[in-house]
């Protein structure tokens, strides 16, 4: 099977081009997070990860993303199943205190990663057959317990980081397909409302205690706010250059704090890798990646915008959404902005199953920026 010629030349390589230089600075970084006997292993796994990942986005491109929206019913139901398979004794692998992955022979991934993109594609399907009355509670309530159940599934896990990438991103959908200001202030009055039940019944001791750590990390600064605390001080260390930039042209004598993120910084390599960047690349190679990332985010908007159809602005607009969820969350929990929330950084963080699975939306909307115009075959 192949990519007709004419389709082929509308593949976006700006696109790719950007997102190959975020996976070019992500094996870099984990490289140096887990210097020592880990460090070239874990190169090695993360450039099979993102070689995988290109081998998705061309199995992805070769398929008419028109063809998903029939198969939307299985996809549902595939995408729950995942998810309630975690939750079955057996075969949920327990780390963290939370059952969020799932092993088989030998190999260990996150349903809920692959999930959104499912659930992403039932939801842009949903939408584009609601559309017209979108405005109308009934359609509202329908397309939002639709996606109401993957998220309950996913607290139960509990994963609450998780459950917030799905409310944005189904919120974000919503709002494109022109969900009413006053429907997005009753969600809100709700929001507020519902906050005590939220506080005392669904979240769980160590979330609560995450918040709390949040608004003051020295409550617990060895235990809650140890990541947030020694996050901030790997982030600071960096400066303006990056500690290894400014150690080697002497501007920055070396200092013990070049080892935080080798030995006193949690998840270096995963949840807090923005931390490293910050500190060997400095605020200058922060920027440059929160400039790569906000082109990134431009382009897939405008892919959404040129689509041909309402059903791939749809897909695009909750991929856009998706990822900007994970780049600020992670961002900003690093900086002590947001609760620490587990969410790793898109085509950075250490990950196979993370990988694929944003590989896989990059594939999407690139089928959906080479189908942009009709084509008679």
């Amino acid at each position: 099977m192949r990519i007709d010629h004419r389709l082929a030349r509308k593949i976006d390589f700006g696109l790719i081009a950007v997102v190959l230089i975020i996976c070019i600075i992500g094996v870099m970084m984990v490289g140096s997070a887990t210097e020592g006997a880990l460090s070239n292993r874990h190169i090695r796994t993360q450039i099979i990860s993102v070689l995988i990942g290109i081998g998705a986005i061309i199995a992805i491109m070769l398929i008419d993303y028109n063809s998903l929206s029939r198969m939307y019913i299985p996809i549902y139901i595939l995408s729950n199943a995942l998810l309630l398979a975690v939750l079955v004794m057996g075969t949920g692998q327990e780390q963290w205190g939370a059952n969020r992955w799932i092993r088989i022979a030998g190999f260990q991934f996150q349903p809920a990663d692959f999930a959104k993109i499912g659930i992403i594609i039932c939801l842009a399907k949903m939408i584009d057959d609601n559309k017209e009355s979108i405005h109308k509670i009934p359609t509202l309530m329908k397309i939002i317990a639709f996606a109401g159940l993957p998220m309950l599934l996913i607290m139960r896990q509990p994963d609450l980081g998780t459950t917030m990438a799905f409310a944005s991103f189904t919120f974000g959908m919503l709002f494109i397909a022109g969900l009413r200001y006053k429907h997005i202030l009753i969600t809100g009055i709700m929001g507020v409302v519902s906050l005590p039940f939220m506080w005392f019944v669904v979240l769980k001791g160590y979330q609560q205690q995450r918040i709390l750590t949040f608004l003051n990390p020295e409550l617990d600064p060895q235990g809650a706010g140890y990541h947030i605390i020694q996050s901030k001080i790997t982030v600071g260390a960096g400066r303006t250059l990056g500690m290894r930039l400014e150690n080697f042209l002497g501007i920055n004598p070396p200092s013990t704090t070049f080892f935080h993120h080798f030995g006193f910084l949690p998840e270096k390599h995963t949840d807090f890798i923005f931390s490293v960047i910050a500190q060997e690349l400095g605020f200058v190679g922060s920027i440059v990646l929160l400039i790569l990332y906000a082109i990134l985010l431009i382009k897939c908007m405008n892919v959404a915008r040129e689509a041909k159809d309402d059903f791939g602005k749809y897909i695009v607009t909750g991929i856009t959404f998706m990822l900007a969820f994970h780049i600020i969350a992670n961002i900003a929990m690093t900086i002590g902005l947001m609760p620490v929330t587990g969410k790793p950084l898109p085509f950075v963080s250490y990950g196979g199953t993370f990988m694929l699975s944003n590989m896989i939306a990059l594939g999407l909307v690139l089928n959906v920026n080479m189908r942009r115009d009709k084509i008679n075959f």
